[in-house]
């Protein structure tokens, strides 16, 4: 993806409304989403990782870190990684998963393409768990970032909101900095072979959520 100074300036904007949003919603988080945020669970059960995993994974908007507890009880062999742009959110997360501190790392960034390393070897799967939907712009570096850090062989699992019937919750949504225009779901099948794919309603269709897991 070609970057120029506009794509840069709005990048910029993009992440500090996040940081903005979060400074408000982090607490209220964990008592508010599950109400909404559905396939989380069904998503890490669907990578079928084994209780012995050894290896890496790393988390793209891994906010208060919901997913890498789950990851870090039930492998205890498994290094993590979460990524986020939130300082709100990491210092949750990291509260959080305190007890297994020896083998998670948290890194405040944006995650797009650029030359920054973030772990060697490469990571054996990347999650993206309702974050993408929020990168706009940023959506595609972020899966084409993925698509070139994959270990050979390695996995993309994403679980995010995809679409809506409905206009005005379209842009109830997108005022909550949420795009729901089914746009992520054709990027990853096209640039990962297909694994696993599901399209799922919520609350009788007032919207759908996808989940995606793909080979590089």
């Amino acid at each position: 993806m070609e970057s120029t100074g506009l794509n840069t300036e709005a990048a910029d904007r993009q992440v500090k409304a996040i940081q903005r949003f979060y400074r408000l919603h982090a607490r209220l988080y964990q008592s508010t989403r599950w109400s909404f945020l559905f396939g989380r669970k069904r998503l890490i059960n669907a990578l079928h990782l084994p209780p012995s995993s050894e290896g890496t994974v790393l988390e793209v908007g891994c906010g208060t870190g919901h997913n890498l507890f789950r990851l870090a009880k039930r492998h205890p062999d498994l290094r993590l990684i979460g990524v986020d742009v939130s300082p709100d959110m990491l210092r949750i997360a990291r509260q959080k998963l305190q007890r297994f501190s020896r083998r998670v790392l948290f890194i405040e960034k944006p995650y797009a393409p650029g030359p920054f390393a973030l772990l060697s070897p490469p990571p054996d799967a990347i999650l993206f768990s309702y974050c993408l939907t929020m990168f706009n712009p940023g959506w595609e570096g972020a899966i084409e970032r993925a698509a070139g850090e994959l270990a050979p062989g390695g996995l993309v699992a994403a679980v995010d909101f995809h679409g809506t019937p409905f206009a005005r919750f379209r842009r109830w949504m997108t005022g909550n900095q949420v795009r729901m225009d089914g746009h992520l779901l054709p990027e990853f099948e096209n640039r990962f072979t297909t694994v696993y794919k599901e399209v799922r309603k919520a609350y009788g269709g007032l919207w759908t959520y996808f989940l995606f897991i793909g080979k590089k």
